[in-house]
């Protein structure tokens, strides 16, 4: 089994930064991609943000140039993934979710998802 932590949301200002992260722990052999996906009230869940093991990174297209995703080296077998926000605007707000992508053993391929964190962006 692997635990996923997330922490860092909250209320902010227009034009405000706020700093996500998720630390993974567990059963982790190996990880394929971390990344940050967001559902806001009435919408479907989409992709915000996403890092692979070699360090690539991909972005939904109204978050480039505002938000930045990376990763930390395993530290005591967790691994962590943040998102950086900045510049954020009221149709940022939704709940924050972390997604891991991972082998648990070299024939076990699994994904896991964060609980949430709520962002809201309002003046």
């Amino acid at each position: 089994q692997v635990q996923l932590v997330e922490s860092g949301g909250g209320l902010v200002q227009p034009g405000g930064s706020l700093r996500l992260s998720c630390a993974a722990s567990g059963k982790i052999f190996m990880i394929n991609t971390m990344g940050w996906h967001r559902q806001a009230p009435g919408k479907q869940r989409e992709l915000v943000a996403v890092i692979t093991s070699g360090g690539a990174t991909n972005y939904l297209d109204s978050v480039k140039g505002r938000f930045t995703i990376s990763r930390d080296n395993a530290k005591n077998t967790v691994y962590t993934v943040y998102l950086q926000m900045n510049s954020l605007k009221p149709e940022d707000t939704a709940v924050y979710y972390c997604n891991v992508d991972l082998w648990e053993s070299s024939l076990v391929k699994s994904n896991y998802w964060g609980q949430g964190t709520q962002v809201t962006v309002s003046s």
